[in-house]
């Protein structure tokens, strides 16, 4: 039998060959499929169980205001999409490999993009990695107060890309996760209020010392400032022999963000303390002395007319 001047006995092998050939290309195609869902199911189970297990790592406070949980779903989220991409490229490059075709010059032009990407976006992604290391190492959170790269202020924002500070006079400091040398975190876990306290030489450092202790105690006893105080005082002792005064370190342990307003209330029971007990708190004194070529003024007081220089 013949069509179209082609002989069907000579066309049915080659439609078998090409039938079998595209089967076997589908079949191959379909379980490359196969084997990157499965991969798909096993991170997704992975990454369930590790939100989990940071969930049960993090800290009773974190759970219960739900910032552990908002922290583990953004990071999981963001190891859900990386792994996600990558399993998806492998699985599309290995089925057009399986069909047939070329991979080299979509892997030379994919390669070649990327590096293009890569040279002009490296602050960006130095940006989120960094980004990424400080959420997951739970550095710092919203709320806290923290100093970066000498700059003080509250924490407003934290992002893959950037963290914002604001300071006591309102302004906003945005600092790129990539450009960050040194984070001081001034309320993690627990806040602590530092007294240097200078006093004259002519005082009892014990005694001093005693009220110091006298003040702190009395303050942790205080209904609304005692709950505030993690710990009593903590009074060194002498910390250093300054050029008019003898200073002693104390140290007070509150709660997060509450060392300043325990340490105001400290700080002002402790001056009535010492004006109450006679101690002295030096300040600077200053005295003019005059040279033999201009002797001081001699001042002497008429009835009537007051000062008058003689």
């Amino acid at each position: 039998m013949t069509i179209s001047g082609v002989s069907l006995q000579t066309a049915l092998p080659w439609l078998l060959s090409i039938s079998a050939t595209v089967g076997i290309a589908l079949l191959r195609v379909g379980l490359v499929f196969v084997i990157g869902y499965i991969a798909i199911r096993f991170a997704r189970l992975g990454l369930q169980q590790l939100e989990r297990v940071m969930l049960l790592t993090s800290d009773a406070k974190d759970q219960q205001s739900g910032t552990a949980h908002k922290r583990a779903a953004t990071l999981t989220g963001i190891l859900r999409t990386i792994a996600l991409t990558a399993i998806w490229a492998i699985v599309i490059i290995e089925s057009l490999q399986v069909v047939g075709l070329d991979i080299a010059p979509i892997l030379a032009g994919a390669g070649i993009l990327g590096l293009a990407v890569g040279f002009g976006a490296q602050n960006l992604v130095r940006d989120l990695i960094s980004g990424f290391f400080i959420i997951l190492e739970d550095q710092i959170r919203l709320g806290d107060v923290a100093v970066i790269n000498g700059t003080g202020g509250q924490v407003e924002t934290i992002t893959f890309r950037t963290i914002s500070l604001r300071d006591f006079s309102g302004v906003v400091h945005v600092f790129p996760n990539g450009g960050i040398n040194t984070l001081s975190n001034m309320s993690k876990d627990w806040s602590a209020f530092v007294l240097d306290m200078g006093v004259a030489y002519k005082e009892d450092t014990d005694r001093v010392v005693a009220v110091m202790q006298a003040v702190g105690e009395e303050l942790r006893h205080d209904e609304e400032l005692g709950s505030l105080m993690i710990e009593p005082i903590e009074v060194v002792g002498v910390e250093n022999f300054a050029d008019s005064a003898v200073t002693i370190r104390a140290r007070i342990k509150t709660q997060p963000l509450e060392q300043w307003k325990v340490g105001r209330e400290y700080r002002r029971r402790l001056k009535k303390a010492f004006d109450a007990q006679g101690i002295e708190i030096p300040f600077p004194h200053q005295t003019l002395c005059m040279g033999e070529a201009s002797p001081p003024f001699k001042v002497e007081v008429v009835a009537g007319l007051g000062l008058q220089k003689v």
